[in-house]
């Protein structure tokens, strides 16, 4: 019996597995397996509002309904010239390997690294909103102002006082100009005090100091400044971009019986774009890829990845949201009306659960999900 293994358990893994049981049909011999030490799908777009629990699904509930395998265990190893993955130090043999390890937080060598926050996993929301719940009234002190940082700093300005420290010469940087005038007056409106032009150098338990040698009086400092793709695209053969993400043609193959979907592949989007590291990419490229991989298969026809229109939604907690369309970020809507697409859009990337025709349908369709 053919055999895929996918290698990941956010967005991008749990919708190419339930896009390859999707080909897959009724009646024919594909064994599917996802490989990830998690219990659960973190719908990492709502960990900014702090809640964690509210941001887990349990894998079972997606996987199970559609003849999907769970192996909970760490990947520690890809072997493609042997076709295997190792995972909790057992070796699994694969005919078509998707791989959707996601993207993780670059944490800074700096003294006192080991205070920072981050809203980057389930683990580190709960950590930061069980520190925040002993606390009051806090200050605290967000590094990164690009869309988590934003994100997070806005939210935590409805409980307490907040400072956004940005590298760059303003909010926002990769967001573009047209959006920041509405993200500018959202931050005044709710009191956050910016710091442009510096970093971090150090943390302590009292406070953060700046590059500038500032000091911040800070009960707790959340570091969001950037990302790279899982440690495991450098164990493929193949040529990977400036954040490590592994580059794939339009069918989302890495090449021979490998394909990469999410945060780990670096795909055209349109007009010579690529991807972002956003679960409005994710979902459709883990459609594609599991689609792609199961049809390898099963000689059935393939498919391109070809994405929606690029759109953002950035919420700025009390003050109502931003949304834009396109690549130079065209404002949409501001306000209360952007919060409650937000809040619509928070709601929509939360798979089916328990039912495997809604699975197997929704599995078919466009990604819904807007970074």
């Amino acid at each position: 019996m053919s055999h895929i293994v996918i290698v990941g358990g956010g967005f991008a893994g749990v919708w190419s597995a339930a896009a390859a049981a999707r080909v897959r049909g009724d009646g024919a011999a594909l064994r599917i397996t996802v490989v990830t030490p998690d219990e659960d799908l973190v719908l990492r777009p709502r960990l900014h509002r702090l809640d964690p629990q509210a941001s887990r699904v349990p894998l079972r509930r997606v996987l199970a309904p559609v003849g999907v395998e769970h192996l909970r265990a760490k990947v520690t190893e890809i072997d493609p010239e042997r076709s295997r993955v190792v995972a909790g130090g057992r070796a699994v043999g694969y005919d078509r390997l998707v791989l959707a390890s996601g993207s993780r937080l670059v944490r800074p060598g700096l003294p006192g690294a080991e205070r920072l926050f981050d809203v980057d996993t389930a683990e580190g929301t709960a950590r930061l909103a069980a520190r925040l719940a002993g606390l009051g009234r806090f200050t605290a002190v967000v590094v990164g102002a690009g869309f988590t940082g934003l994100e997070v700093a806005t939210e935590l300005a409805g409980r307490g006082d907040v400072v956004l420290v940005e590298r760059a010469g303003v909010v926002g940087p990769e967001l573009g100009p047209e959006p920041r005038p509405a993200i500018e007056s959202a931050l005044a409106e709710l009191g956050v005090k910016v710091r442009l032009g510096v970093g971090l150098s150090a943390v302590d338990d009292r406070e953060a100091v700046l590059t500038d040698g500032g000091r911040v009086p800070a009960d707790v400092v959340v570091w969001t400044a950037g990302v790279r793709a899982s440690a495991l695209t450098a164990q493929i053969p193949a040529a990977r971009d400036e954040l490590g993400r592994l580059e794939v043609d339009r069918r989302l193959r890495v090449s021979g019986n490998v394909f990469a979907a999410g945060d780990v592949a670096a795909a055209e989007a349109d007009a010579g774009r690529r991807v972002l590291q956003c679960c409005q990419h994710a979902i459709p490229m883990g459609k594609v890829a599991g689609h792609n991989a199961a049809a390898d298969l099963l000689g059935l026809p393939l498919t391109d990845f070809a994405p929606d229109p690029y759109v953002t939604c950035l919420d700025l907690g009390a003050a109502g949201a931003v949304t834009t369309t396109g690549w130079d970020r065209r404002i949409r809507l501001t306000g209360v009306e952007a919060k409650e697409v937000k809040d619509r859009i928070l709601g929509l990337i939360h798979p089916p659960v328990d039912d495997a025709k809604l699975i197997l349908e929704a599995a078919g369709t466009p990604g819904t999900g807007v970074r």
